[in-house]
């Protein structure tokens, strides 16, 4: 048997123990492959990580809770810490990297495959985790003086959070790899945003940085110089009033639809939380100035809910009342304008949404990039 098909068979048994909340067994299989001669980096990057996305895309079809989600993610992340602990100590040859989660960014999988896969490479690796508050971060490259940074972003929503960071880290002459599903399929964010690279995923990033150290960042750069369009100041109105435009949208909706007002405290609660993801999308395509990312939040969400047997039809009148709520902004009313036009194609030929996963803004992990 070759190791190919041994990592095939890992990757089989790895899925069927983080489905059954096993995990000694999940652990057992990556270790006995290792020890059967399967390379760790390909361990991390072609059987858990697949297994991962593998997770997301069953999350998002409900063909797992969100608490199974949540299990499988802890077990593969026990998995990867089983697998580094039964590596040989590499002693470091390479440049120092800070590796992190944009600030508000919890899925920390994929930074930590990206971290172990530059260890293994001989890169110093700083990995900070989960969620890295921007001011932390600076705190630690001046302290550090890493050769790059790699930001970890698996949430759209977090983009302008993402660009701030990136402008930071630059400012503190630090240059910026960044990577995930937040930034694109393509890294059209990330070119967006001005980060000194993008990678589709780990092993790419690891090939570029051990490809020699990036170019230091350009001086007197701001982040308005990349997005000129935010002068108009759309995106700062509607995420300054995103709460009161989900409570408006949810109160037009109860009038609408008057069984809404029957709803248990989950149904609201629910409810109210798509209401907010669909306003946090749009301020972020505000951002960005991408059509395309809020008709693939709206299109895919559609898919979610079919998933769950919840009617997705009420999403055409909230975009109706979030466009009435915002009939100053131009901008903003032609997101939505467009985003209706696809959802009413989704929604009359019964295709499930065909967003991009970077649109997610739920609790799944598919992302093996940065």
């Amino acid at each position: 048997m070759t190791t190919t098909d041994t990592a095939d068979d890992c990757a089989g048994l790895l899925w069927s123990a983080v489905r059954a909340g096993d995990e000694h067994t999940a652990t057992d299989a990556v270790l006995e492959a290792f020890a059967r001669g399967v390379a760790a980096e390909v361990l991390l990057l072609d059987v858990i990580a697949p297994v991962q996305r593998r997770v997301g895309a069953e999350w998002a079809a409900n063909r797992l809770t969100v608490a199974e989600e949540h299990a499988a993610t802890a077990i593969n992340e026990r998995v990867i810490a089983a697998l580094t602990r039964a590596l040989p100590r590499l002693e470091p040859h390479l440049g120092r990297i800070a590796v992190a989660c944009v600030d508000g960014e919890w899925h920390a999988l994929p930074a930590r495959l990206l971290a172990e896969v530059l260890r293994l490479r001989g890169f110093r690796v700083d990995y900070l985790g989960a969620q890295v508050p921007t001011p932390h971060l600076i705190t630690h490259l001046h302290r550090t003086g890493p050769d790059a940074a790699a930001l970890s972003g698996s949430l759209a929503t977090r983009l302008p959070v993402a660009h701030a960071t990136i402008t930071a880290c630059q400012a503190a002459g630090v240059p910026v790899l960044v990577g995930g599903s937040a930034f694109g399929t393509d890294g059209r964010y990330a070119r967006l945003l001005g980060a000194d690279l993008w990678a589709p995923d780990a092993r790419t990033a690891a090939d570029h940085l051990a490809a020699g150290p990036l170019p230091l960042p350009r001086n007197g750069h701001q982040p308005i110089d990349d997005l000129p369009h935010l002068g108009d100041q759309e995106y700062t109105m509607v995420s300054r009033t995103s709460r009161l435009l989900v409570k408006a949208l949810y109160t037009g909706l109860e009038d609408l639809l008057p069984v809404m007002r029957d709803y248990t405290e989950a149904q609201r609660r629910h409810t109210a939380e798509d209401l907010a993801h669909i306003v946090d999308f749009l301020a972020t395509a505000l951002y960005t100035d991408d059509r395309g990312m809020f008709t693939g939040f709206i299109t895919w969400t559609a898919g979610v809910l079919r998933a769950r047997g919840v009617p997705a039809a009420f999403l055409v009148p909230a975009l109706d009342l979030l466009a009435a709520e915002l009939r100053d902004f131009p901008r903003a009313r032609g997101l939505i304008t467009a985003a209706r036009t696809d959802l009413l194609q989704v929604l009359g030929t019964g295709v499930s949404g065909t967003g991009d996963h970077h649109a997610q803004p739920h609790d799944a992990d598919p992302g093996t990039a940065t």
